[in-house]
């Protein structure tokens, strides 16, 4: 087995700063009473703010200093987010602490082997917002600790992990392993400053000084003993959401947090080779607002998964969705994925021969326009003429009449609304009819027709459909053109 693990060492102030578009001093607090700086942004650190340093402190050096909560809900959610996405790289996966531990070992042939994945993989996370050290190891625990201590390492042989092991210093025994200080002070007290030191301490005798725990991680990260990890289960309905650094109304910063969110979308359906046809956007407003949130339903216009057409879309709802109130964070939902067939190539295709996609121009036009302003036309069972059509939703099927009913009579494309009168035609003008079409009572007054239909021939030679009223002055209109 080959262990990806990918370390998420500033987790706490990622979740903050992954929608930031600007270069504005940002730290994260620790927990109550005595908040201490947990983390701070390049910004803040250029101010002199440094993790450890108390609330008053930090202001003190950076008066514009902007100071957040640690919220580890939220980075919960984050890690899930990644795990979701990591998972168009391999389905094995856990989750430790801030890292993502990945089994890579059957897609290193897919992906070119261990360099160009890791180069994936880290691309990826920089277009989801978040900065992290990769390394890859055999054993899961070894992975986890390269990441941290030796970030870029890729060991994929036994002799190779014991020599990269041994040159980790102490503090990787405390990495998620529970040693309390007084372990690491025995060990430092006897001389050892790396692992190496410590694996060639007398066995017994660690035992003996209650350092059992120490030798258990030790043959862990070497593959000695078995180290089993519950599997990530990827959630069915996709969630992610976005806090944005302040709250704002400017279509651009709420794009940019769009395409971070997109990107985990993106690694979502590609690890179950599905694609949306629709999926919702929530604008979350700031506190005390009448409305707390604005729901937007973006409609892609054909099963998809490609993030340029989502973005395209979102912009075009952006921009004609006047807000209530600035939005403090985003959240984008999408469930019932259906699987995607592979797209059909050529391998003499080129650009050129790239046909249009309707399914954008529908789908681009509802989002501009409003969806009340973009219908198809479909044919409705009824005799009447002026009946025998309705609007549909574009992009869906129209419901078809029975398949036992009679074909109608020739009709023309072009109905005109309302029929013109016109003189009565001669005789030899008449090509075709009469058809007789009436009642319709049950549509209340006005509904009611009683015509004779029939197919004429105009001077200038064209087709036209003209009828004449049963009814009293029994009168000749001009309903439609043929050709």
């Amino acid at each position: 087995m080959l262990w990806c693990a990918l370390h998420l060492p500033d987790l706490a102030l990622q979740v903050f700063t992954r929608g930031d578009t600007d270069d504005t001093p940002l730290a994260v607090l620790g927990p109550r009473p005595r908040q201490r700086v947990a983390g701070a942004c390049p910004a803040a650190l250029a101010g002199g703010v440094e993790p450890g340093m108390g609330r008053a402190a930090a202001l003190a050096l950076a008066p514009g200093l902007r100071l957040v909560d640690r919220d580890p809900r939220l980075e919960h959610a984050a890690l899930v987010e990644v795990a979701s996405w990591a998972a168009r790289f391999t389905p094995s996966i856990s989750l430790d602490a801030s890292t993502v531990l990945l089994e890579v070992e059957p897609s290193l042939r897919l992906f070119g082997g261990m360099t160009p994945l890791c180069e994936a993989i880290l691309d990826g996370l920089e277009a989801l917002g978040f900065a992290g050290r990769l390394a890859l190891a055999p054993t899961p625990l070894a992975a986890r600790w390269l990441a941290r201590f030796a970030p870029g390492s890729q060991v994929s042989e036994a002799p190779a992990l014991e020599t990269a092991i041994d040159a980790l210093p102490l503090a990787a025994l405390a990495d998620g392993g529970g040693l309390d200080a007084s372990t690491l002070d025995l060990l430092s007290g006897v001389g050892a400053s790396c692992l190496g030191d410590v694996r060639r301490l007398p066995r017994n005798g660690l035992a003996r000084r209650q350092a059992r725990q120490v030798l258990a991680q030790l043959d862990r990260a070497l593959g000695l003993v078995p180290d089993p990890r519950p599997w990530f289960v990827p959630p069915e309905r996709y969630v992610g959401r976005l806090p944005l650094p302040a709250p704002t109304d400017q279509v651009d910063s709420l794009l940019f947090g769009l395409r971070r969110l997109l990107g985990g979308l993106a690694g979502w359906l590609e690890a179950r080779q599905a694609g949306l046809e629709a999926f919702t956007l929530v604008l979350e407003h700031e506190r005390n607002r009448h409305e707390a949130e604005t729901r937007l339903e973006i409609v892609l216009g054909t099963l998809d998964r490609d993030m340029t057409r989502c973005q395209l879309l979102a912009r075009e709802h952006l921009s004609r969705q006047p807000l209530v109130a600035p939005v403090e964070a985003l959240r984008l939902e999408a469930d019932a994925p259906r699987p995607l067939a592979p797209p059909s190539v050529d391998l003499f295709d080129g650009d050129g021969g790239r046909q249009g996609d309707p399914g954008l121009l529908l789908a681009t036009l509802r989002a501009r326009l409003g969806d009340d302003a973009v219908r198809c036309l479909a044919v409705h069972s009824d005799h009447r003429p002026e009946g025998a059509w309705r609007h549909h939703t574009p992009l869906q099927p129209p419901v078809r009449p029975p398949a036992d009913r009679r074909p109608a009579p020739p009709r023309p494309l072009w109905l005109l609304a309302p029929p013109r009168p016109i003189a009565q035609p001669a005789a030899d003008a008449l090509l075709a009819g009469p058809e007789r079409i009436e009642s319709g009572w049950w549509d209340g007054d006005g509904a009611d027709v009683c015509r004779d239909y029939y197919v004429a021939r105009r001077p200038d030679h064209s087709l036209v459909w003209v009828f004449r009223e049963r009814r009293a002055p029994h009168g000749w209109f001009l309903h439609g053109y043929f050709a």
